[in-house]
């Protein structure tokens, strides 16, 4: 009987695992905002005075269904950009883990994005009108 039990569990959570494998791990998403910024951080102190040097990241902010995810990329090098199509307003396909968030680019390839903060999405500004009451 104990045997019988033990293989109905290890059947069950095979069925369940498969569930989770068949499911589509990216989420359609709409660009909020796209920035470009920069960490200052000191280099080394002369005679109290800080040296420092400005290094380069891009932050974008992207909302699915109502969240709003933001997050940090630091580029390899100076020159690299975001893809011109990242725009706010425009849908992207989004996959989310932890404590990242890898966006997918137009060639197919992801963009890894560190989150630092999550909100909710603010409510629609367009409210549907109510129609008057007819007499």
């Amino acid at each position: 009987m104990k045997r019988r039990s033990s293989f109905i569990a290890a059947a069950f959570l095979l069925l369940i695992s498969g569930l989770y494998a068949a499911e589509n791990p990216y989420l359609n998403g709409e660009i909020v905002d796209v920035q470009e910024k920069a960490h200052t951080r000191v280099l080394y102190y002369i005679v109290d005075t800080p040296i420092t040097r400005d290094d380069p990241y891009f932050e974008v902010s992207v909302q699915i269904k109502d969240k709003i995810y933001t997050g940090e990329h630091a580029p390899r090098h100076a020159a690299d950009t975001l893809p011109e199509d990242w725009k706010p307003e425009t849908d992207v396909r989004v996959r989310l883990q932890k404590h990242t968030m890898f966006l997918k680019r137009p060639n197919g390839q992801e963009m890894e994005f560190i989150i630092t903060r999550h909100t909710t999405a603010p409510a629609s500004s367009q409210a549907p009108q109510s129609a008057p009451p007819q007499k």
